[in-house]
């Protein structure tokens, strides 16, 4: 199991497209991820459970990678998340 946290930078936070963006790698592996922000938890792999935080702007999400590919995963969603906060 792997435990990550990420700042969201972008300056919509995670709104339709970025979450789109996770969700869609999320759904690539076959790990569990769950999303948290705000002591809420859901599961990363469906688009209305992310939209469902709002996560806004410059704030920190904690994400868990649980499965076979875990390390793939985890390496994978930093680079979406990295990608999401050059967005302009």
């Amino acid at each position: 199991m792997i435990d990550g946290k990420f700042k969201i930078t972008y300056e919509n936070g995670l709104h339709a497209r970025p979450a789109t963006k996770l969700v869609s790698k999320a759904n690539s592996f076959q790990s569990e991820m769950i999303m948290e922000y705000q002591e809420r938890k859901v599961n990363m792999k469906s688009i209305m459970g992310v939209m469902s935080l709002g996560v806004p702007a410059n704030k920190t999400i904690k994400i868990t990678f649980n499965g076979e590919d875990e390390d793939e995963a985890f390496k994978a969603i930093t680079r979406v998340i990295n990608e999401i906060n050059e967005m302009k």
